[in-house]
Formats: structure tokens, C-alpha cells, sequence
């Protein structure tokens, strides 16, 4: 920031700012980062729990978060992409950093940076840990914004690390095959650490990876493992079992992210001890907004961030094994550099009409160009904006009808600031 520039204030200032720093809005790689860190003198004195993963990861620390809440432990969470605040992406004890120490972080960050250009990301990656290590911290968990080896999370020494699951999504950037996808995720792996992995069918890449640094791998599926019970589900691990309650989260794909959140805790349990009262307390009532979140009744309107085809499909499953008596309206937007085809492809057996609408933002997919990815002769319009298709997807809806608003983080919130939903 030159001498003559007017210093950020107000938290609507820094956010412009930040977003001008770099010329790209995505830059790869662990340099820049590093060297502001090591400026910041950012050496965090407590465990951090680092997540990857194309779908899935939101729902992890979520319930990691509660559980360690529901322990009594000091916890700071930072995640990403946030819904309606910027603020959602910084907390500790569940509670949203506020605008004054937000707007603190980012100072501290713009003075250690000098001529280092940063990202978006860079500089809330990096003022999300400085404000975790000045207000202190029993154990932290850091989200992984895209992919791994090369993310700006992948700077800080993770206690251990968890990828949800890989598949195919940000393919301009991680590769085009689960193979290279897999084994930038992995990059979050480290020797001697535990690496638990929620995909059923890891690619190659990544247990290659694990094995050849020296990581302990830990498998969904041969290592850890759930089973659907008649009163909720099991996690069993080598050394335990754990009877737990349904998840108010939906799909049974959440019970590979629990599995994960549990495995993780239980491997920490000599740094922190978890009781397995506290497990069974916390995990079964996580809710995430966005993920199969009904927002409204009479209609019934459901949001869901699902952007991409492995996502879609575990939107598809909810919207089959959770019938209802009328049709399934769909308002759907998403960003053109996504697979829209494939997303498509994955509900369009589930939906009686769609109301496709344009997004305002430079990624944004035109409704006229999704209506042209339709491949079923389903009944369609057109629309501007997600909440003037979402007005009259409710306008059209029967008593015995529902709404799903999905295809982006941006559908979703505008979807919700349109319903002026409080949580």
C-alpha cells in the first residue's frame, strides 16, 4: 500500500482492497504465503486439523467444530467460501470474528507483506491464523480453499489431515483425472502424521503419495468404517466403536464426513481428550445451511450448494429417498467455468420444471446457456436473477410441491438474502 493511498477502514474497504491486491484471482503456489507467515512470525502453538476435499469438507468441520465445542476446548474454525459474510469464514467457539478484529487481521497482514503481492485468499488464509494465535487457541481447524499441495492452508503444520473425498472440479487448475486431482489433495499429507481419506475409492495417486512421504494413512472403508443401524449408525475403528444417533444432516454420504470428524478426534484424544458422551451429543444435531437446508415452508423451499456432478448426485439421492407428495421445482444457477452439464445430467430424472436464472458475477453462467444444457423436455423459464425465479417458482409451487435452489454458494445466498432467512 503506497504512503499517498488512503488506508482501509470499514471492513467493506479492506474486502476491496484484498480482492485488487493481485492481478488473478487464483495464484498457485506456497512462496508468497510462507514468506508474509514467516514475517508474521506465525508459529501456531496449538493443533491444527487441516481438511481437503472436492465435496464434503464444510460438513467435517462443522462437526468437528461441535464436538469440540461440546468438550469445553477453545476452537477456531476457518472455512471458505462464506454465504452472506465474510465474517462467517473466521470463528472461535462457533462465534463469527467481528468487523473490528477482522479489519485488525488484515492490517496486521498489509504491514508484514511490503511488496509481496497476495491473493484474495492469501490475506484471509493468513489473518484468519494471525487473529487464531493472538486470541489463543486450544485447537484450530483449517479448510483448504482449492485442491492442497499448492493452497495457502498447506503453509501450517497440520496435527493430522483429512480429505473428505476427491473428484472432479476445478480441473483448469488441479488437473483433468481423479489421479492428478487425488494427488494434489494429498499434498496435505505429512510423514509420520495421520492422513485419514473419506473417499471409498481413493485414487492411486493419493495412497502413493501418503506411502511414499511416510504419512499413516487412514482408509474409509479399511480402516475406520460406518454401517447404518436401525436406531442411527456405527463407527468402528481398529480399537473402538462408537453406537451414534441419525444426523440431521441428509444423505448417507455425511456419515463418511462424520466418520472422518470421529477418526480424527479419536487419534488427537492423547492432546485432547474427548469423551465419547461428547461425540455422541455434539455429532447428531450439526446442521449446515446449504447443505439440504430447508429455508421455508408452504412451499417448501430447499437450498443446496451442489456445483458439481459428485455433489449433484448426492443432491439427487436426498431429493429420491426424501419423496414428496407433489413436483420438484428446481431454480438453478451456476457458474459457466463449472461441468453444468454434468450437474444437470445428475437431477434432471428428479425435477418437474426449471426456473433458470443468471448469476451477477464475472463467472456467472447466462440462463439462455443453461437452458441450452437441458437434455429432457422438461418445462423451463428464464429469469435475470435467482430471487426474481425464485418469487416465482413460489408463485407457481402447489401446497404438496418443493423448491431446491442450487448449482452455486452464490445461488444459494442470494437465494436467502431474497427470503430474508435468519438462521
Amino acid at each position: 500500500m503506497s504512503n499517498s493511498a488512503p488506508k482501509p477502514v470499514t471492513l467493506d474497504q479492506w474486502l476491496a482492497y484484498i480482492e485488487a491486491l493481485h492481478p488473478k484471482s487464483i495464484a498457485m503456489g506456497l512462496e508468497r504465503v510462507k514468506e508474509v507467515a514467516n514475517r508474521l512470525q506465525l508459529h501456531p502453538n496449538f493443533p491444527i486439523i487441516t481438511l481437503a476435499g472436492t465435496n464434503g469438507k464444510g460438513s467435517t468441520c462443522a462437526m468437528l467444530e461441535a464436538i469440540y465445542l461440546q468438550s469445553g476446548y477453545r476452537i477456531g474454525c476457518y472455512t471458505s467460501p462464506h454465504l452472506l459474510r465474510y465474517n462467517e469464514r473466521v470463528r472461535v467457539n462457533s462465534q463469527e470474528i467481528s468487523n473490528e478484529e477482522l479489519c485488525k487481521a488484515f492490517a496486521a497482514v498489509e504491514a508484514a507483506r511490503g511488496d509481496v503481492a497476495l491473493t484474495y485468499f492469501e490475506m484471509g488464509t493468513l489473518a484468519a491464523v494471525w487473529h487464531f494465535v493472538q486470541v489463543g487457541l486450544d485447537v484450530a481447524i483449517l479448510e483448504v480453499g482449492m485442491g492442497g499441495r499448492l493452497d495457502a492452508v498447506n503453509v501450517f503444520e497440520p496435527a493430522c489431515a483429512i480429505v473428505t473425498s476427491v473428484d472432479l472440479d476445478h480441473m483448469e487448475y488441479l488437473g483433468d483425472t481423479r489421479e492428478k486431482i487425488g494427488f494434489e489433495k494429498a499434498g496435505i499429507y505429512r510423514a509420520n502424521k495421520w492422513a485419514i481419506c473419506g473417499e471409498v475409492h481413493p485414487p492411486k495417486s493419493l495412497m502413493d503419495y501418503a506411502q511414499n512421504i511416510g504419512a499413516d494413512l487412514q482408509l474409509i472403508g479399511r480402516d475406520f468404517g460406518v454401517e447404518k443401524t436401525v436406531q442411527g449408525w456405527l463407527y468402528s475403528a481398529k480399537k473402538t466403536s462408537l453406537a451414534l444417533p441419525n444426523l440431521a444432516l441428509h444423505g448417507d454420504f455425511q456419515m463418511s464426513n462424520a466418520a472422518c470428524a470421529i477418526c480424527a478426534v479419536q487419534h488427537l484424544n492423547q492432546t485432547l481428550p474427548v469423551p465419547e458422551a461428547n461425540i455422541h451429543a455434539a455429532i447428531g444435531a450439526v446442521t449446515l445451511i446449504g447443505r439440504f437446508y430447508q429455508v421455508r415452508k408452504n412451499p417448501d423451499v430447499i437450498v443446496d450448494v451442489a456445483h458439481n456432478p459428485q455433489a449433484a448426485q448426492s443432491l439427487a439421492h436426498n431429493l429420491q429417498t426424501i419423496p414428496c407428495v407433489g413436483r420438484t421445482l428446481a431454480v438453478f444457477a451456476m457458474l459457466a467455468d463449472k461441468d453444468i452439464s454434468g450437474v444437470m445430467h445428475e437431477l434432471e430424472p428428479h425435477i418437474s420444471a426449471w426456473y433458470l436464472a443468471d448469476i451477477h458475477n464475472l463467472r456467472g453462467a447466462k440462463a439462455a446457456d443453461l437452458q441450452a444444457k437441458l437434455s429432457v423436455n422438461a418445462p423451463f423459464k428464464l429469469f435475470g436473477n435467482v430471487v426474481s425465479a425464485l418469487q416465482s417458482a413460489c408463485k407457481d409451487a402447489a401446497k404438496n410441491d418443493r423448491i431446491i435452489v442450487f448449482g452455486s454458494f452464490y445461488t444459494v445466498a442470494d437465494a436467502i438474502e431474497g427470503l430474508n432467512f435468519k438462521a
